[in-house]
């Protein structure tokens, strides 16, 4: 995928001729916000999810949802057909607009500027999956509002070169005593053969892939909760689990450099693997709305 096809305000254009204004507030103040969703064999899987989270996001910048569900999948289906089908990932932002100025408090009226790329899935190394990623841990020095999925990640950037720096895979974020997330995942443990993840609320995202997790531990019969994960949980976890969208479901084997559980993937793991790959061939083929 060398030179992709976006979306850019109702057109699709190569990438590389795609042009925003510099006054755009996306620009200036990251007054905007987005998603990433991945597309398998052509198909955007959780599609709806995505959106409504989008939605959500939109609400709470005081903005409307530029497009109906309907014509967001139009949209995801048409790029990814621009883009040869398969497997790919989409980004899609939609920031609150420009205008002639940089005024904290925006004006009404502003016209949204709705932009997505596409851009390769790469398959996740099979060592990986067998090895397992190293984690470190990480004071958590974001916003209040990460409920919101905002553009605005300079702290998720700074947290995520912290683990770059130390050679792992993720941050895995603490505040006050509890785990909220990683830097760019949602984070489950397994506790005494419980899957737990911190409950949704301001302090984290709703993960679109960590619902499948806990959707598809239902389906198996594996107890599972969203319920508060104190730091000693987390350290003493059998297992820890990162969930994401480009990723699927990784294990953490390592956590500032101490094993998690024997220092291998754990049984829980390989079944919810194993259980997300047959999901997505189970939705291969349907409609994605």
């Amino acid at each position: 995928m060398t030179l992709p096809v976006c979306y850019l305000n109702g057109s699709y254009l190569p990438l590389k001729e795609a042009r925003v204004s510099p006054l755009d507030r996306a620009f200036l103040f990251a007054d905007a916000v987005y998603e990433v969703l991945p597309v398998f064999a052509g198909r955007p899987f959780r599609l709806r999810e995505h959106f409504d989270r989008l939605a959500r996001s939109l609400g709470e910048l005081r903005m409307q949802q530029p497009l109906t569900h309907a014509q967001w999948a139009d949209v995801c289906l048409e790029l990814a057909r621009r883009n040869g089908g398969g497997d790919m990932y989409l980004y899609i932002q939609v920031s609150r607009g420009a205008e002639f100025g940089r005024n904290h408090a925006w004006p009404e009226g502003l016209a949204p500027t709705i932009f997505a790329f596409a851009n390769a899935l790469e398959p996740t190394p099979p060592q990986l999956l067998v090895q397992g990623v190293a984690a470190v841990t990480a004071q958590d020095t974001r916003w209040a509002r990460r409920d919101i999925k905002s553009t605005a990640l300079l702290a998720n950037v700074l947290l995520k070169k912290i683990a770059a720096d130390a050679g792992a895979y993720e941050a895995i974020l603490l505040e006050g005593g509890l785990l909220t997330e990683g830097s760019s995942t949602t984070v489950h443990i397994v506790e005494r053969g419980v899957i737990r993840t911190p409950p949704n609320g301001r302090n984290i995202l709703p993960g679109t892939t960590r619902d499948v997790v806990l959707l598809l531990a239902d389906r198996l019969g594996l107890p599972n909760e969203a319920v508060a994960v104190t730091e000693a949980s987390l350290r003493g976890a059998d297992e820890i689990w990162l969930a994401f969208s480009t990723r699927g479901l990784l294990p953490v084997t390592t956590l500032d450099g101490a094993k998690v559980g024997t220092g291998t993937p754990g049984p829980l793991f390989r079944r919810l693997h194993a259980a997300f790959d047959a999901y997505i061939l189970e939705l291969a083929g349907t409609a994605p709305l």
